[in-house]
């Protein structure tokens, strides 16, 4: 049971920085992609529909780290008190502004906190995460530039894959231009890890930029989803062996009475989760076109 449900946290973090990771890089590269306000809205509109729901893979990772091993859901969230918090408030912030930009007439501060509330979480899960694994203040900051540019590099592709007209062609010089950055910063952080995962995720990289460069959005996109699920399991493939300094996974884990409870939920509930969110990516599949504000 210990095993089952460390995999599946792994599972419900990885979702998530697949999901929420093309939202931070739509949110960063939003203004770089977009000349104008209708652009600027036809940007975002490729992440409306979906961006709360992606939030939610956090919500649940914590929530099943807090019910499976909460000796290491309380040493995590107490150690790195500041940084959640950071994160918290760049996720509120950019929620607010996602919302609210549509009713306001000067949707400035609106696209501002879009940025920023995109930027602050992607850096900072990174720099948690390498925290956690290196103790060292340089590996966090590698590893806050590391996922930084890789939602960037994801986000730029997915623009690319949904939308049209010369948001599409921004989007693709941005991904080009930001796989010039991030293949670079990833081969130094992920060679602190040296696992098979990890270089898989350098290669994955890069095939990534040769598809973009070749127009073929859909699989460079893959590319970039299969580089992030590759480096968070290299990741959890670490902390496996102690997910915090002087712990193993046995010592943080709950009960095993609490854990097969937690296994039939689990059972019961996911698959409605997953089921649901698969559709709903079907739903708005299509890409996004720029519609001229009046």
């Amino acid at each position: 049971m210990i095993d089952l449900w460390f995999v599946i946290i792994a599972f419900l973090w990885t979702g998530y920085f697949v999901l929420e990771g093309f939202d931070f890089g739509v949110g960063l590269l939003a203004p770089v992609v977009s000349a104008n306000a209708a652009e600027q809205r036809q940007t975002l509109q490729t992440i409306g529909p979906v961006w709360d729901g992606n939030e939610v893979w956090l919500i649940t990772a914590v929530g099943a780290m807090f019910a499976a091993f909460p000796a290491w859901y309380a040493g995590v969230f107490s150690t790195f008190y500041l940084p959640v918090t950071l994160i918290l408030a760049g996720l509120i912030v950019r929620g607010v502004g996602l919302e609210w930009r549509g009713k306001v007439r000067n949707p400035v501060w609106c696209d501002l906190g879009i940025m920023v509330g995109s930027g602050l979480p992607a850096f900072l899960w990174g720099a948690v995460f390498a925290d956690l694994l290196f103790d060292s203040a340089p590996a966090a900051v590698l590893g806050g530039a590391f996922t930084l540019t890789l939602c960037a590099l994801h986000g730029a592709v997915f623009l690319a894959l949904k939308t049209t007209g010369p948001v599409r062609r921004r989007a693709r010089t941005a991904a080009m231009v930001t796989s010039a950055v991030a293949i670079p910063v990833a081969v130094f952080a992920l060679s602190n890890l040296g696992t098979l995962p990890a270089l898989a995720a350098t290669a994955a990289l890069a095939a990534a930029a040769a598809l973009i460069w070749r127009r073929r959005e859909g699989w460079a996109f893959a590319a970039t989803a299969a580089a992030v699920v590759l480096a968070t399991l290299a990741v959890f493939m670490e902390l496996r062996q102690q997910p915090l300094p002087g712990l193993t996974l046995a010592e943080a884990a709950s009960g095993s009475y609490t854990l097969t409870m937690l296994s039939w939920i689990g059972l019961i509930t996911l698959p409605f989760v997953l089921v649901y969110q698969g559709w709903t990516y079907w739903v708005f599949r299509k890409r996004v076109q720029a519609v001229p504000i009046s």
